[in-house]
């Protein structure tokens, strides 16, 4: 065998024991009952009220903390590719640390910044100003969303700009282009692949998420995540997460689905 193959046998291995494994066991789950036969009723039940209304505010949530990363990442990574900064520099560092600590931590301290008897609360009330009520409402989740999603959006974006050939950019102000033509015309289009590929690194782990909405939305605001880790681990009810899961992993495809579309070559990759 090619020893070059052979150094790929480590990876196979961990791909199967943790990821085709664990895949199948899904599926085994979501299509049998408890008693092992086939059925399909573990994926209709997302037709059920309770599921579907998780599901459609999982999605709404996930597209409202989306489109409010998109917003804020785009301009933040044309000031820092304006600022000819590289990837290794202590500008953008700053923003990818946060991505080093662990991720219940960065939510626990949004928690305790939020809380009615929370650090800004107590700001607030030193100065005499209206307290804040935003914890356990959707807000607080939004605001948790984008706050531990918002580098995934911003690098892609920056690795695109980055890649923007400044010759092309030079060429359309010499033939009269003013930076609004500048940025429709060929900026905008050159970072699509970017673009696309924040939205789905952003989107998915937002509409899966339960940790999120259980500590800022204290347990009262439940999305599809939530819904399906309360099936594994307080109901004990392994057919029907797995098969509220498969629903989700229908989203998941299709976002993968458009981003290999738009971004054919991996142009909007963080590395």
């Amino acid at each position: 065998m090619d020893k070059k193959k052979m150094l790929g046998i480590p990876y196979f291995i961990w791909s199967a024991l943790f990821i085709i494994v664990p895949l199948c066991m899904v599926f085994y789950y979501g299509l049998t009952d408890k008693s092992g036969a086939f059925t399909f009723e573990n994926i209709a039940s997302i037709a059920l009220k309770g599921h579907a209304k998780s599901l459609w505010r999982a999605l709404l949530l996930s597209f409202v903390s989306t489109l409010i990363c998109l917003l804020l990442a785009y301009p933040l990574a044309m000031i820092l590719n304006g600022m000819k900064v590289s990837q290794h520099s202590l500008i953008v560092l700053i923003f990818i640390l946060p991505m080093w600590m662990n991720f219940l931590l960065r939510t626990l301290a949004w928690q305790t910044l939020l809380e009615k008897t929370g650090v800004i609360n107590s700001l607030l009330g030193f100065f005499n100003l209206p307290k804040l009520h935003i914890i356990n409402t959707p807000s607080a989740i939004v605001l948790g969303m984008v706050y531990n999603f918002l580098p995934f959006m911003v690098l892609p974006i920056y690795n695109s700009l980055e890649k923007i050939d400044r010759n092309i950019v030079n060429a359309a102000r010499d033939l009269g282009a003013n930076p609004q033509q500048v940025f429709m015309k060929i900026t905008l289009p050159l970072t699509v692949p970017g673009i696309i590929s924040g939205i789905t690194m952003v989107f998915i782990p937002a509409l899966t998420t339960f940790v999120i909405s259980k500590l800022l939305g204290g347990s009262k605001i439940l999305l599809i995540g939530n819904v399906v880790e309360e099936e594994f681990t307080q109901a004990g009810n392994w057919n029907l997460g797995s098969g509220l899961s498969m629903v989700l992993m229908i989203f998941i495809l299709i976002n993968m689905g458009i981003s290999a579309v738009f971004d054919k070559e991996g142009d909007g990759s963080m590395l």
